[in-house]
């Protein structure tokens, strides 16, 4: 390890990479339709798909389809929906809608949802946006995937099928929300839980906003991903709470990722503040601020490998509090999950700063460069170890610039509880 002090200035890395966009609190468009739920107990029989999506595809621009509650009825039961361009799917307070538990309304071809198979992928999402710019989903309500109940036919869950999908093959189970070429979509103040996989992706596209969501999943609950930013711009995740089975945030780069501000979250069980693992195509220009990670594997963390990876560069990490995580940080080059035959894609992550990143206890702190032509650069501006005995490291073709210490950003108020929302 090389272990160098900075030389004056070098710290003082700028914030200005983060999304380019001014980025404020949403607020919810006007309604065109108001649906009354119709249960007040979930019926298997009686699905609202229909009237939801014809509500969606004839709604204009600029306007929301609203669920709302009707006495003690407050849940709909769907299967897929597509969003529509411009239009925002709005769930009132006290509304649940509750993800299909039938596979075969996810199918992307006959029979593959809810299997287990070579190829994966066998399932549409719950929610759907597909170059549907200016579109979003809104409100105080709740989406429920059921990852955990039986699915219709079967004698196992969604997430039972992610645990058997580890002897080998890939599980067939549907994401929440999976956004592609979205531009300037929204996600406000909705909570969404017991996905069976991925809570919300959002790819290839420009303008992503998610502002005070709520995401709550048990930690068990294999590959339940909170929200994965992957191959876009301008990407801003604020006052959110996340709670899940796997990486909190997950920033992938299949394509060219860039601008992207996490700022004001909460992160509790699931695997951490993640880059990765796909970073092939370059992920640059992050700003990750006011977090803190409290009960999670790990904490800030950068991962890939020979199979899938590539450049991250220009990241900042500023104001971080960590505390009863695993691996408070992971910078890891030899991620074991690998995929495909390429052995070509070489991570190579440099220009990675911390500053005023407190770790309140003890856990592994792992710096781990691909090779000595590839090696990691990282600084520690005011990197705080309250109990440094109780931190085991793991350093390797690492470059370490380390500043003076300073005075130790505060962790007061900090850990809150997750909301009850």
């Amino acid at each position: 390890m090389k272990l160098l002090v900075l030389l004056l200035g070098f710290g003082a890395t700028a914030l200005r990479a983060q999304d380019t966009r001014t980025v404020t609190e949403p607020v919810i468009p006007p309604s065109c339709a108001v649906l009354p739920a119709r249960l007040s107990v979930i019926d298997e029989t009686q699905p609202d798909t229909r009237r939801i999506q014809q509500a969606l595809d004839t709604c204009a621009p600029g306007r929301a389809v609203e669920l709302n509650a009707d006495g003690p009825r407050s849940a709909f039961l769907s299967g897929p929906l597509d969003l529509r361009a411009g239009v925002t799917l709005h769930i009132g307070a006290g509304v649940t809608l509750f993800g299909s538990r039938d596979p075969r309304d996810y199918d992307v071809s006959p029979g593959r949802c809810g299997t287990i198979d070579q190829s994966g992928h066998g399932c549409r999402a719950l929610i759907n946006g597909d170059h549907v710019a200016g579109a979003g989903v809104q409100g105080e309500g709740t989406i429920d995937g059921r990852g955990g109940a039986k699915l219709l036919g079967q004698d196992v869950t969604w997430w039972d099928l992610a645990e058997k999908a580890r002897a080998g093959g890939f599980q067939n189970c549907p994401r929440l929300i999976v956004l592609s070429h979205a531009d300037n979509f929204t996600l406000y103040r909705i909570t969404l839980k017991n996905a069976a996989n991925f809570h919300v992706y959002y790819g290839n596209g420009d303008g992503f906003t998610a502002w005070g969501v709520v995401i709550n999943t048990p930690k068990n609950a294999r590959n339940t991903d909170g929200i994965d930013p992957g191959a876009s711009t301008n990407v801003t995740i604020t006052r959110s709470f996340i709670h899940t089975g796997d990486d909190n945030v997950a920033i992938k780069a299949g394509g060219p990722t860039s601008h992207i501000t996490i700022a004001h979250n909460h992160f509790y069980a699931g695997h951490g503040m993640s880059i990765g693992s796909e970073t092939y195509a370059g992920a640059e220009a992050i700003r990750v601020t006011d977090l803190s990670i409290d009960g999670a594997d790990n904490g800030i963390r950068i991962k890939s490998n020979i199979t899938r990876g590539g450049p991250v560069r220009d990241v900042v990490y500023d104001d971080v509090c960590i505390r009863n995580t695993k691996n408070p940080i992971l910078m890891d080059t030899h991620y074991t999950a690998s995929t495909g035959p390429d052995r070509d894609k070489i991570p190579e992550f440099t220009g990675i700063v911390l500053r005023n990143v407190r770790i309140q206890d003890g856990g592994k702190i792992t710096l781990d460069g691909y090779d000595d032509r590839h090696r990691l650069g990282i600084v520690f501006d005011n990197l705080r170890l309250d109990m440094p005995d109780a931190v085991k490291w793991f350093v390797a073709y690492a470059d370490v610039h380390q500043s003076r210490p300073g005075t130790p950003n505060s962790c007061f108020d900090k850990f809150v509880p997750m909301p009850a929302r």
